[in-house]
Order: structure tokens, then sequence, then C-alpha cells
């Protein structure tokens, strides 16, 4: 029995040293005003055991669909882009909810044309 559990625990601790990087991004949108004049340039980071959370404001065509925004993985940086529909529509301010959830650790992010370094706290 002790023989088997053995086999088990090498095999586990095998499969779990073979992982591949990923980068797992959900967003929420929140319209906050039909003008973008009252946009906050500030930038919230809430970190946790499954990933970071990012609360930021955006602005963002006017009914914006949350499936065009694009997540990938550069080296250690994670990338989110928010492009623009084709169709043309009047601004809108959007509170934006990020949850980035990545392996291996990243050190920068990057949100459309802004580029972020994370530092991870010691705490």
């Amino acid at each position: 029995m002790s023989r088997i559990l053995l086999i088990c625990f090498t095999w586990l601790a095998v499969a779990s040293c073979n992982r591949q990087p990923y980068v797992e991004c959900r967003v929420e949108l929140e319209k906050k005003t039909n003008s973008c004049e009252e946009l906050q340039s500030s930038f919230r980071l809430n970190s946790g055991f499954s990933g970071e959370r990012y609360e930021f404001q955006k602005c963002l065509p006017s009914g914006y669909d949350k499936s065009l925004m694009i997540s990938e993985r550069r080296g250690d940086t994670v990338v989110v882009r928010f492009p623009l529909p084709a169709s043309k529509s009047d601004p809108a301010l959007y509170q934006v909810t990020l949850d980035v959830d990545s392996y291996p650790r990243y050190t920068f992010l990057t949100i459309d044309e802004e580029t972020y370094t994370i530092i991870p706290s010691d705490k």
C-alpha cells in the first residue's frame, strides 16, 4: 500500500511541475456617465490567492461590449486591449473591474498603450 502511495505522490509531483504559462482575464463594465469629463486617472489593485483585481475608469464608446476585450501574455507582461468597434458612438465613462489570473507571475501590465509595473507585496 505504501508503495502505491509513493508512486501516486511521485506522479503528482512530476505532473504539477509541467505547468504551461497562461493568462485569464475577466472584465466587468459599469457605465458611470455619458461623458468622459469626470475621468479619474487613479488605479486600484487588490491581490488575492486567485489573482489580482484592478479597478479603474476608462472612456469607451457608449454600449461597449466587454467581449471585445483582448488579453494575452507576452513574456513577463500581461497585455489587455479594449479595441474600438467599427461603428462610431458617443463616448461614455465606465468603471472597469479587471480580474487577472496568470502563471507564472507577471511584472508588467499593459492596458491599451499604458504600461504599469506590478510589484508583489511582501505581506
